[in-house]
């Protein structure tokens, strides 16, 4: 019998690698797709005035029919972009760590992020994982890694897919009611960008969609806490099989 596919879209900045952790405990249960989006990892650098919409284009390629739709921060947004667009591809939808309908704080909060990697990319990248990673216990080898991820980036790309991030929500907010797909929106308690309430809110705009927070854990749910994300992911999976 085929496993199920899950595919795993990261976020803005990162590229596949940063799934690994919960990709080794989902690979005996399922056949685990993880892409790189446009303008990251092996991909090329993406131009001015990139949108959510090119960057779901650029991975519907990688989405076989009926696959469960997992997406982490920005690849969340792109995620939703794809189940509403391409719904024939989506089992089911998981945002994880996803924003959803910032308020004008919350979009202020960004956009001088956005100022700040402007105007000074490796100090951006020093408070990214300061953000992600303070007083959790992550193996500074991780944090390494995902620093190296970072900092390998084309600054101009990266800029132009954190645009996408810092604005797309806005965009696809009028259109969640439409993603008929069952969904899960998961995030950590301590997650100061992609927060909780952000994750209630993006359950109550899904038509059938619950939201989980995970005890403790900040941004990087899926490499901080892998064995609670798979948990949730898999459990949420198995109940959707068994309607």
């Amino acid at each position: 019998m085929n496993k199920p596919t899950v595919v795993l879209l990261h976020g803005v900045g990162l590229d596949h690698t940063m799934w690994e952790p919960a990709a080794a405990l989902l690979a005996d249960r399922f056949t685990v797709i993880a892409p790189d989006l446009p303008g990251h990892g092996t991909r090329p650098p993406v131009s001015d005035g990139v949108t959510l919409a090119d960057l779901a284009d650029g991975v519907v390629g990688e989405i076989p029919t009926g696959s469960h739709l997992v997406g982490f921060s920005l690849g969340a947004l792109v995620a939703q972009h794809v189940a509403l667009r391409h719904p024939e591809l989506v089992a089911t939808l998981t945002s994880v760590s996803s924003v959803c309908e910032r308020t004008a704080e919350e979009r202020a909060s960004v956009l001088d992020r956005l100022r700040t990697a402007e105007a000074d990319f490796t100090a951006s990248a020093a408070a990214s994982l300061k953000r992600w990673y303070a007083g959790t216990d992550v193996s500074p080898e991780q944090v390494a890694r995902t620093e190296a991820t970072l900092l390998s980036n084309d600054i101009r790309s990266f800029l132009n897919c954190y645009r996408v991030f810092a604005t797309a929500d806005a965009d696809i907010a009028p259109d969640l009611a439409a993603i008929a797909v069952r969904a899960l929106a998961v995030t950590g308690e301590n997650d100061p960008g992609s927060t909780p309430e952000m994750t209630h809110r993006l359950a109550a705009a899904l038509p059938d969609c619950r939201a989980e927070v995970t005890p403790k854990a900040r941004h990087m749910l899926p490499v901080e806490r892998p064995e609670a994300f798979v948990d949730s992911l898999t459990t949420f999976i198995g109940e959707c099989a068994h309607v």
